[in-house]
């Protein structure tokens, strides 16, 4: 049962609909997520526009989606858990392998795997990462606009993971359950 409820596309603020509707002509649906955050256009506003910027960063798709189920798994959000693993394994084309690689904050793949452990480091951290974690993503060859990128997914997805979670937001993707601790 959610705690925050998601309006429908015709319920949701005026101001928030033709937003919602640029998501349905992208994705062909709304999801509950954005559904959810429509209860204030301007924070759906926010987060549409810093998803839409960063897309066009140095990071590729599957890159930003390793980092989104690093920090999904790390802040246990079962709705962002969920949605990444389908969009990693159908828009990504991660494997299953490298999706649980990445929720571990790992990547198979050795430049994905500095984006990602420097991603699991800045959660883990929050944000207090020593020298030692910026010589080594810079060694593996990431520049300071892929370090500013990485951190600015872990903050969107930080958002998400926590509207889902204060929410309740249903899952409206295929479930995932949490990784058992390693």
């Amino acid at each position: 049962m959610p705690r925050i409820d998601a309006p429908t596309v015709e319920a949701a603020p005026a101001a928030s609909q033709p937003q919602l509707a640029a998501v349905k002509k992208q994705l062909g649906v709304v999801p509950n997520l954005f559904r959810t955050i429509a209860h204030s256009p301007a924070a759906l506003e926010g987060y549409l526009s810093l998803n839409g910027a960063l897309a066009k960063g140095s990071l590729d798709a599957a890159t930003r989606e390793r980092i989104a189920l690093a920090v999904a798994e790390f802040n246990g959000c079962g709705y962002c858990l969920a949605a990444h693993t389908y969009i990693g394994k159908n828009v990504a084309k991660l494997s299953d392998s490298e999706i649980e690689w990445n929720r571990r904050g790992r990547s198979s793949d050795a430049n994905a795997d500095a984006a990602v452990v420097f991603a699991a480091k800045v959660i883990s951290a929050r944000g207090h990462v020593s020298e030692a974690d910026l010589s080594a993503v810079r060694a593996a060859g990431l520049t300071e606009a892929d370090i500013i990128e990485i951190i600015a997914h872990v903050a969107l997805n930080t958002l998400t993971n926590y509207v889902n979670e204060v929410a309740g937001t249903i899952v409206d993707f295929p479930a995932v359950s949490a990784l058992k601790a390693a």
